[in-house]
């Protein structure tokens, strides 16, 4: 089984839409019948236990994506189990690299190669719809990209 892991930075708004929108996708057939991909989310900054966002989790519904899952503290256990981590920002990705070994960097990586995907919190429920859109569009890209067999 090969495990991707989405890091932001409270893990209850970008990673845990990420997480949830890869799991439909994969889920789905993205990457095939026997694709053995497991999607998770952390925060560099998550408190622990946290819900996703009303907002998150309200964009993920219109696109009739569920998600359940409460807010996790990135580990260097989860960096070091992690086929590929993706951080939201470049911010992110040094914040991962720092908290793991160095022998694990060339899998952590920005989501969005060119670009930083910057946080919604305290914005307008179409700020959320907006990247939840987003994340349809780069996150199936990246999977076959990266992943597929």
């Amino acid at each position: 089984m090969r495990t991707i892991l989405f890091v932001c930075t409270g893990n209850t708004c970008r990673s845990p839409m990420a997480e949830a929108i890869a799991r439909h996708l994969i889920d789905g057939g993205l990457l095939g019948d026997q694709a053995g991909v497991f999607a998770a989310s952390a925060g560099v900054a998550a408190g622990g236990g946290a819900p996703a966002s009303i907002e998150a989790v309200t964009a993920l519904a219109a696109l009739g994506i569920e998600h359940s899952g409460l807010s996790t503290r990135l580990t260097r256990e989860m960096i070091g189990n992690a086929d590929l981590v993706f951080g939201m920002t470049e911010g992110h990705v040094r914040i991962v690299r720092s908290v793991g070994d160095d022998r694990y960097n060339d899998r952590i990586i920005r989501l969005e190669p060119n670009d930083d995907i910057e946080d919604p919190i305290g914005l307008e429920q179409s700020a959320y719809d907006a990247l939840a859109r987003r994340f349809l569009a780069i996150i199936p890209r990246r999977l076959k990209e990266l992943l597929d067999t």
